[in-house]
């Protein structure tokens, strides 16, 4: 399954003129399959869109201002790193969020959440149903527009004084654009910078959720990895948003590690010049792991080398082997212990000594 899950991405990333360079079983057997499934996949969005249209499916509204944050392709496009830097801007004006997800493949992303925003005001709904959610979180705590009152009052950083301190009053969309059940006052979308688009294609042909002609709907594009590609694809990446939607601000936004921890203990702290001159394995089970191991390099290890495995992947006991293998490959190559860093996301891993990356 794995193996099919890179074949599939990979194919999703392949540009025309690269299509040769794949298998015979991708080009012939697998690529007819996904776009026979796209076609599909573009009909069910042209149904579900015009369900909404006329009202067939009708969109709620929350009593307090909702802030999604999506994206149009499937993972690695900083969404919930992004989720988190509001939730943190919002609790610290004195304004208590509720973030919604999806918890989707095991709830490791919203687990994330929860314990980068323990010590914050911030509360983190989970499940599919997130009207649903929202609504059993309002009726617990209350809730109270702060937009329209206490944070008119008060600049972005200074705690509110307002005597309903503790009741919701925001709720934040983890990986909402396609949740169109939900109104939203701003729709903030995030863009892959090292592959925005990937082949153009929706799913599973491609990385696409939607076309791209769904950036209209947009209040603010972010360029997320800005800082790992060049300035002529920035550029490109902007024409092509500018293309679709002219007025939409474009911001960019890189991640930023501020420290390792161990795995056993995500208490701990560890700087990063922990893997700098060593040898480093990094493992990741994330969206987009060339930002990851991009990142690595920058810290200046003596060698990188990388396993990836899909996104949200559920590690087994023939992972760990693989891994143990590729461990003893290079300590007999450099004749010292590497060292495994993985991402915060990926921290299941508790019986291999490992480090993992705090942004």
């Amino acid at each position: 399954m794995e193996n099919l899950r890179r074949a599939i991405t990979q194919i999703a990333n392949a540009q025309t003129q690269d299509l040769q360079n794949l298998s015979h079983f991708s080009r012939f057997c697998l690529i007819p399959f996904l776009s026979f499934s796209s076609s599909l996949y573009r009909l069910s969005l042209f149904l579900r869109h015009n369900l909404y249209l006329f009202g067939l499916f009708r969109k709620q509204r929350l009593p307090v201002r909702v802030i999604s944050v999506g994206n149009l392709t499937w993972g690695g496009n900083g969404k919930t790193p992004m989720v988190e830097y509001i939730a943190l801007l919002l609790s610290n004006s004195g304004i208590t969020p509720l973030v919604l997800t999806r918890g989707y493949a095991g709830g490791d992303e919203a687990k994330m959440l929860q314990r980068h925003l323990l010590s914050t005001s911030a509360k983190i709904g989970v499940g599919a149903n997130r009207a649903g959610t929202a609504a059993w979180f309002l009726e617990k705590y209350g809730y109270i527009d702060q937009f329209s009152t206490c944070f008119e009052k008060h600049c972005p950083g200074q705690k509110s004084s307002c005597s309903e301190v503790g009741k919701i009053g925001a709720v934040i969309l983890d990986d909402g654009m396609q949740h169109w059940s939900l109104l939203r006052d701003l729709e903030i979308v995030m863009v892959n910078g090292i592959i925005p688009w990937g082949n153009g294609q929706l799913l599973p042909r491609g990385p696409l959720r939607e076309p791209l002609t769904a950036l209209r709907r947009a209040d603010v594009a972010v360029i997320h990895h800005a800082d790992l590609i060049s300035d002529r694809q920035l550029r490109h990446i902007k024409a092509t948003v500018r293309e679709i939607k002219e007025t939409l601000p474009i911001l960019f936004s890189r991640m930023s590690p501020s420290h390792f921890f161990e795995v056993k203990n995500c208490d701990s702290k560890l700087p990063l010049t922990t893997v700098k001159n060593m040898v480093v394995l990094c493992v990741s089970a994330i969206g987009c792991p060339n930002a990851f191991v991009l990142g690595i390099e920058q810290i200046g290890p003596l060698c990188v080398d990388r396993l990836d495995f899909s996104d949200h992947h559920f590690f087994q006991a023939m992972d760990i082997m693989t891994i143990k293998e590729r461990l003893k490959v290079l300590k007999d190559e450099f004749r010292v212990k590497p060292i495994i860093v993985v991402t915060e996301k990926l921290n299941s891993m508790e019986n291999i000594n490992t480090t993992s990356a705090r942004g």
